[in-house]
């Protein structure tokens, strides 16, 4: 998973590939527990570029996204937001695969 520099990295990767983002922070502790099966999902997922955004040092893009919990994901395609599941609760690895799924193709 791609770890976020810049808000122009950000807008160049969503205008060329597919991205599912990954709003989180350090001190997250659901964000923590889903840590250990991301892996899983991105090679599951390989058609996707993952994108881990650091909701403490990008706080003004959760503005703009509407991301207010975390972990949260929006996923864009063709420069595009096409889905998000974004929310404060806890997400399990089966709720992280079924939102995959229902990504838009």
């Amino acid at each position: 998973m791609q770890t976020l520099e810049s808000i122009e990295q950000l807008q160049d990767i969503i205008e060329k590939e597919k991205v599912v983002t990954l709003f989180s922070a350090d001190w997250c502790p659901d964000c923590r527990i889903i840590e250990p099966i991301l892996p899983e999902i991105e090679e599951q997922y390989s058609e996707f570029t993952f994108v881990l955004i650091d909701r403490d040092q990008f706080i003004d893009l959760c503005q703009e996204y509407d991301v207010f919990g975390i972990p949260s994901f929006i996923v864009f395609k063709n420069g595009k937001e096409v889905d998000r599941f974004v929310s404060k609760n806890r997400k399990s690895k089966e709720e992280i695969i079924e939102f995959m799924e229902g990504i838009p193709k």
